[in-house]
């Protein structure tokens, strides 16, 4: 069953907000209205939730507490909207984190194109999708969400990502000789950031030959049997293990690279802080530094 009822947890963990605080601000202000269990426990139901992001907002904002909790619910949006213009990152987030909970796609379709008004889709990317992203894995992981939640999110990120990435294919030139192939190693799924790559280096006006998830190292000798130098983007997040990292690296110069001239260039988690550009390869310890690297030309 999907998740509609919240304990004071679950609150603590969404909103930031302490649960002892919570417990202060539902004796002192009468807050929140949760339901009991027959033990005495309380449980939140989804308004509940929405009403405490929203007055988290206010409080860290500079509101006092006491005035928040005097406020009904349309005067709560209208004080929002006073003090953010729509654009604020913390209340962007909540917004999502709403859509999320009610597999609401209109609310984040719709949030997504009042932020692109104002924001380039990198900075979307960078400074909203990102943050949400790392927060739904903690709150997946904690147990504070469903797996429906996460994959609901991930999946309107990802159509979000291909929609604007062939919007910008006009940008691709004839000029760039170079192609750059995007893959994730065997047995990994997380195809987010790859995605995103992609998208980066097709609105720096490159070609690109998008395998996905899954390829196993053999997959990609394949593409240099038609194409003449290739550099290969990857995104390592789970694979390949630890123990196994530098093997594969070594089956890549001795599999991949003696078929032809290639470069593998790979992101992600696993790229670790003492990981050394070597032979043909190089890694980029975040997004930017991988976005830097497209914008100030692609010399190594």
């Amino acid at each position: 069953m999907v998740k509609n009822q919240f304990g004071i947890k679950d609150l603590e963990n969404l909103s930031n907000v302490k649960a002892h605080t919570i417990r202060i601000w539902e004796k002192r202000y009468n807050l929140l209205e949760p339901d009991r269990t027959d033990t005495n426990i309380r449980k939140y139901d989804l308004e509940n939730l929405k009403k405490l992001l929203n007055v988290a907002y206010l409080y860290n904002a500079g509101h006092k507490i006491s005035k928040i909790a005097s406020l009904d619910a349309s005067e709560i949006q209208a004080l929002i909207k006073k003090n953010i213009n729509g654009l604020d990152s913390e209340y962007v987030l909540n917004i999502f984190k709403s859509a999320m909970f009610e597999f609401d796609g209109d609310l984040f379709d719709d949030t997504l194109e009042k932020l692109l008004e104002k924001k380039s889709f990198r900075e979307v990317f960078s400074e909203i999708f990102v943050p949400l992203l790392n927060e739904m894995g903690i709150l997946w992981h904690s147990g504070t969400i469903d797996p429906s939640h996460e994959h609901f999110i991930s999946e309107k990120i990802k159509h979000s990502i291909i929609v604007h990435s062939a919007n910008q294919k006009g940008n691709i030139s004839e000029k760039n000789q170079q192609i750059f192939s995007l893959y994730l190693p065997y047995q990994e799924i997380h195809e987010i950031g790859l995605l995103y790559a992609n998208y980066e280096l097709v609105s720096a006006g490159f070609n690109t030959i998008f395998l996905g998830a899954n390829i196993p190292l053999e997959s990609l000798i394949h593409v240099l049997k038609t194409k003449t130098k290739i550099i290969f983007v990857a995104y390592f997040t789970v694979r390949p293990e630890k123990d196994n990292f530098d093997k594969y690296l070594e089956d890549f110069q001795s599999e991949v690279c003696t078929k032809g001239p290639c470069e593998l260039w790979i992101l992600g988690r696993k790229v670790g802080k003492n990981t050394k550009n070597t032979k043909n390869v190089k890694f980029f310890k975040d997004i930017k530094q991988f976005t830097d690297q497209i914008d100030n030309g692609l010399k190594i």
